[in-house]
């Protein structure tokens, strides 16, 4: 199964994709994916849409995994985060992917082993699981990784249509 798996913003979007190669998860491709401040929201929005349209169509992945929303006090980071989650499953779904949204203590837990694992934790935990190259990743990538991570865990219980494996 090969997973595209995302932590969702307007700013910067974590993407993974990943696959299981016998029996262990293997990042194929991973980034993040920054849009240009200067560009409305709505520009902003069309780019993340564009790239993982992108992504999609080169990877050709099973399923779409993604975070769902943290709540914040910022309206407005909200309102934007939750626009592009929107397009992004929009595409996913256009796409014929089946979507899974994990919540963040589904992914604490997926990859630290505890709900109340703290950011450093599940980043230390998702480098030592999947032994990561050496290259910097930026905060939004690693967390991806997670998502898909918790995908592999959650996997037995996506109900997925076998013409899509």
């Amino acid at each position: 199964m090969r997973i595209i798996s995302i932590d969702p913003g307007y700013d910067r979007v974590g993407v993974a994709i990943m696959e299981k190669i016998s029996g262990k998860e293997v990042v194929i491709f991973s980034e993040c994916f920054q849009t240009n401040k200067k560009d409305s929201i709505q520009d902003r929005i069309f780019s993340i849409g564009e790239r993982v349209s992108e992504l999609i169509k080169k990877y050709k992945p099973n399923l779409f995994a993604i975070e769902n929303l943290f709540m914040t006090n910022n309206q407005k980071t909200v309102m934007a985060v939750a626009e592009a989650r929107g397009v992004m499953i929009y595409i996913a779904k256009s796409k014929g992917l089946p979507v899974i949204e994990f919540t963040p203590l589904q992914i604490k837990v997926a990859t630290a082993g505890h709900g109340r694992a703290t950011k450093e934790e599940v980043h230390r935990m998702v480098s030592m699981i999947l032994k990561l190259e050496t290259r910097k990743h930026i905060d939004d990538e690693i967390d991806a990784i997670a998502v898909g991570i918790t995908a592999f865990a959650h996997s037995k219980n996506i109900n997925i249509h076998k013409e899509n494996l």
